[in-house]
């Protein structure tokens, strides 16, 4: 039975680098799939321990941003033949890791069927929990892309909820575009409550 896993790769901490992730896990809690050959990630920032899934896998999904040089919001399917002709994608220190990974991959005699589908950011640079209006505008799109991705290989998708990206977040580290889940009391907090 072949392996599949989905990866949701990025840093939460600089605003839209975060999506691939933010999908994985919104993936995870919105979605049920009748094959249970399917794994579902944060690969988050691992780097070359990622490679371990190229080797160990059939199929690789990863979900991501793209720098390539097009519109904001645009979404793109690469496949890992495409991606390696793609020197101007590697802009930030994830996607180099992961051409590079693949460029080693590439000379085995086995590895996985690895697809990228990336999408290009508005922000990687402020340092800030959540996303950008244009990516969330383009989120479900991006989620739907993903999807069609998983189907492709045969495994059916159930949507069973309807979480919204911005609850998928707060459930993860509780605080999403400065809407925090719970307040972090203050030391005036402390003071007041020694004195009562």
């Amino acid at each position: 039975m072949k392996k599949n896993i989905v990866v949701g790769v990025g840093n939460m901490l600089f605003k839209d680098e975060g999506i691939g992730i933010y999908a994985s896990e919104y993936i995870k809690q919105n979605y049920e799939f009748g094959d249970k050959t399917l794994e579902i990630i944060d690969g988050g920032t691992l780097g070359f321990k990622l490679m371990a899934y190229f080797q160990e896998y059939d199929n690789v999904i990863i979900l991501d941003t793209v720098s390539i040089e097009d519109t904001v919001g645009g979404i793109y399917r690469l496949p890992s033949d495409v991606l390696l002709g793609l020197g101007n994608y590697r802009k930030t220190a994830h996607e180099v890791e992961i051409v590079e990974m693949l460029e080693i991959v590439s000379v085995l005699d086995s590895h996985a069927n690895v697809t990228i589908i990336g999408i290009i950011p508005k922000d990687i640079e402020t340092v800030e929990i959540g996303l950008t209006k244009e990516m969330e505008d383009k989120f479900e799109e991006f989620i739907l892309n993903g999807i069609k991705e998983i189907e492709s290989l045969g495994i059916k998708a159930t949507r069973v909820n309807n979480i919204k990206i911005s609850d998928v977040v707060k459930s993860m580290i509780g605080s999403y575009n400065g809407e925090h889940l719970t307040r972090i009391p203050n030391e005036e907090d402390f003071t007041h409550a020694i004195n009562l």
